[in-house]
């Protein structure tokens, strides 16, 4: 795994747009007040040529013209790292336009950003064996007052922290950002992660079956007679820990990579073998039913098969179940038989704040009741 050197005072960050640009507000206004700060910290700034462009569908201009940006800035020798200025919906549709080859050859520069942004973060690691940030976006550095976790990216980013617990509590409903475009994280709700100890699961096939029994005990039906869940299937566990390589991002993107050429995963569990592989995953748009389609794909598709644990992220669908599935089962009765720890409702993903993660890095994870730790390695 290539690892790219860290950010010191003086380096130039770069911003392109490969997926959204900052042209509308609030990302605008939020956007121009992140390049004073980053200023303020000693960094010159750098803007990509689809800065503030608005002009693709899902995405800030032509594919090709998102990819030419992304290709330059980080071939080219002005930037010394890369931000994402955002997210946004058809980044995959840059991925033919992209010379993962040229990428491998050249000098390594984190790149961070998430959501959409999980088309480059994922396969940097997978084609291009460099790691990769999954971490927030440009405008996110814009905010006032800062929050920690925006801090902990920027050391992350300078090298000075490699070791991250969760933080104490998430933002569930976010301030009207159209009348503060600088607002902060509102962080109201208790973090409250979920453990799971592969020792402590009942793996029956109890979810499909149609009559309780002695077999079946927890069974519960709706009012038309139709099962909804399990009670006390996945206890949690006390504690867990986990060791292996940080693959992951959203799913809704992860999914997409699924039987196309860009789909390398197996290569990757083969390369790291030794190593193992600790999946991260969240949603953003994905219900209870697509969380679980996707969980279904990914371990059809053989991407679990070196898999030694999971963590996963607060959907943005938090608490939306449908017919009877909820989010703790529809990934852990896919999972739940692969007898490796997870960690769920973690700080990762849509609903802020956000550890952010090094793709492709060695990682190792603690969880007990009171709280988790993830310390990244570069090995």
């Amino acid at each position: 795994m290539r690892y790219p050197r860290f950010v010191k005072k003086g380096d130039t960050i770069g911003f392109p747009s490969p997926s959204f640009s900052p042209a509308i507000e609030p990302y605008k206004t939020a956007f121009n007040h992140s390049l004073t700060k980053w200023q303020e910290h000693g960094h010159n700034t750098l803007l990509g040529s689809n800065c503030y462009l608005n002009e693709g569908l899902g995405i800030c201009n032509l594919p090709s013209k998102c990819a030419a940006e992304l290709m330059d800035m980080y071939t080219g020798k002005e930037a010394d790292a890369l931000i994402s200025c955002g997210g946004g919906e058809m980044m995959c549709e840059i991925l033919p336009y992209m010379d993962f080859d040229a990428l491998a050859k050249a000098e390594p520069k984190w790149f961070m950003g998430y959501s959409d942004n999980t088309n480059f973060t994922f396969l940097s690691a997978t084609l291009m064996d460099t790691a990769a940030i999954y971490g927030p976006c440009a405008a996110s550095f814009g905010m006032e007052p800062i929050h920690p976790s925006i801090s902990d990216a920027y050391n992350l980013l300078c090298g000075r922290k490699l070791s991250f617990s969760g933080y104490e509590k998430w933002e569930k409903e976010g301030f009207d950002s159209d009348e503060d475009p600088l607002a902060g994280i509102n962080d109201t709700e208790p973090s409250v992660i979920r453990i799971f100890d592969p020792a402590r699961f009942d793996n029956t096939d109890l979810y499909c079956k149609n009559e309780a029994s002695e077999a079946n005990p927890f069974l519960i039906k709706d009012e038309f007679g139709r099962p909804i869940g399990v009670k006390d299937r996945y206890p949690d566990a006390d504690s867990i820990s986990m060791k292996g390589r940080l693959l992951g991002g959203c799913m809704d993107c992860l999914v997409t990579f699924l039987g196309t050429s860009f789909d390398k995963v197996k290569e990757f569990n083969n390369r790291y073998k030794e190593d193992g592989v600790i999946w991260f995953l969240e949603a953003c748009d994905l219900n209870v039913f697509s969380i679980r389609r996707a969980m279904w794909q990914m371990r059809n598709a053989g991407w679990f098969e070196n898999c030694k644990g999971f963590i996963i992220g607060r959907p943005m669908h938090f608490d939306e179940g449908m017919m009877g599935l909820d989010r703790i089962y529809a990934v852990m009765d896919i999972i739940g038989d692969l007898k490796v720890p997870v960690l769920m409702d973690a700080d990762i993903g849509h609903l802020p704040p956000m550890i952010p993660l090094i793709v492709g890095s060695m990682a190792e994870v603690t969880a007990d009741t009171n709280g988790y730790n993830i310390s990244m390695s570069l090995k």
